[in-house]
């Protein structure tokens, strides 16, 4: 099965450098030179494409990341520039046929050469609109990408809340993915954001890191400097899970940042709940709602952090006051937010899971391209009022 996967994939993206070799070498370019030149040029980069996904995921060739990623969001845009032209396109071809056929025929042979000159000027104009907004647009996001966090603030009413924590701030920050793209400074900087906040608590909602321990641990060290009045606190997200989740568990624990393994704390009038990922489960590691939300007392409310938005769907029976969660880079690369949506019942901000409250942050660092357009990176700030 795993191999009928991989060559889909791999004729997936064969096709879709056929079609860009196509539109931007073939037809805008006459036989010569150039067009071989062209013609080199895509078969290389379908073979990067590939080659970075396995080898930045297995940590062989590192190297490739910034190309082979960067690549990836300029192909996507080039993508979604060049197929919605499709259509004017076919309709400027099939007018221009139309109208030659109506021409008398002795014009007829003179008529065709302008037609193909025309072709070749709108072959031109098409592809030379696509790669500037594809390369504008890549630019744009990956400053966006690379850039600090902004600060995004949320107030949330909650009848059960006690007067006396009124004003409580959670700081939610989700999707770090350190990796081999972030830097060394990536988490110091989340870490001097959180704490410029005054933080009451704050909420790691999983999506830590892309690799392992001894890859990254180093660079993950800058969370034991977070400063928060009541904790900081820590549940699994689904890179975890690829990155050896156990060895992280203990990593972040003794940074000073608490795993909430299905569990919950009591924190004055509050509780705090944590559940493990849903995609835990084929790692022998599934989410318990049950044992973080049961057995409660109901007249205290309840925040629980979950990675994905749509862990909400099984703690609606439990009662839950706010779910906190990311997992979606708020779409990351619009239009790509469209596709999030349906997996996800909220991709990024507030939405109302089958009667709980669910907060999506957008992530305060990016996967894959080192490019965000439309889906900032933030540290998000929850502050809870009492309804």
């Amino acid at each position: 099965m795993l191999v009928v996967f991989v060559v889909l994939i791999l004729v997936i993206i064969g096709l879709i450098h056929f079609y860009l070799w196509k539109r931007l070498v073939r037809d805008p370019l006459r036989p010569g030179w150039p067009r071989r030149a062209g013609g080199i040029a895509a078969i290389t980069l379908a073979v990067l494409l590939p080659a970075t996904l396995i080898g930045a995921r297995t940590g062989h060739a590192e190297w490739l990341a910034w190309p082979g990623y960067v690549w990836l969001a300029v192909m996507f845009y080039l993508l979604v520039t060049l197929i919605p032209l499709e259509i004017p396109r076919a309709a400027i071809l099939l007018w221009w046929r139309t109208r030659r056929r109506t021409e008398e025929k002795k014009e007829e042979e003179v008529r065709a050469e302008e037609g193909i000159d025309r072709r070749l000027v709108l072959a031109r104009g098409a592809a030379i609109f696509a790669g500037l907004t594809a390369a504008g647009v890549t630019a744009y996001g990956m400053k966006s990408a690379l850039g600090p966090p902004e600060i995004n603030r949320w107030s949330m009413p909650m009848r059960k809340l006690p007067r006396g924590m009124d004003g409580t701030r959670l700081v939610v920050v989700s999707d770090i993915h350190l990796g081999p793209l972030t830097g060394t400074r990536h988490v110091g900087r989340i870490v001097d954001l959180i704490n410029s906040v005054k933080a009451d608590m704050v909420c790691v909602v999983g999506d830590l890191v892309d690799g392992t321990v001894a890859e990254l641990g180093r660079f993950a060290t800058p969370l034991a400097d977070i400063e928060s009045r009541r904790g900081a606190y820590f549940v699994t997200g689904n890179h975890e899970y690829y990155s050896g989740f156990e060895p992280w568990i203990e990593e972040v624990a003794e940074l000073g940042v608490r795993p909430l393994r299905n569990e919950r704390v009591e924190i004055d009038g509050l509780d705090l709940a944590g559940v493990n990922d849903l995609g835990g489960t084929q790692y022998g590691d599934p989410p318990d709602f049950a044992k973080a939300l049961g057995d409660r007392d109901t007249t205290r409310p309840v925040v629980l952090m979950a990675h994905q938005p749509v862990a909400a769907h099984q703690a609606a029976p439990f009662g839950v006051d706010l779910q906190v969660s990311g997992h979606t880079h708020g779409g990351q690369m619009a239009p790509f937010n469209l596709l999030v949506g349906l997996q996800q019942p909220v991709v990024s901000g507030y939405g109302n899971v089958d009667g709980v409250p669910v907060f999506v942050t957008n992530g305060a660092g990016f996967w894959g391209p080192p490019v965000r357009v439309g889906a900032p990176p933030q540290v998000t700030v929850v502050e809870l009022r009492t309804a």
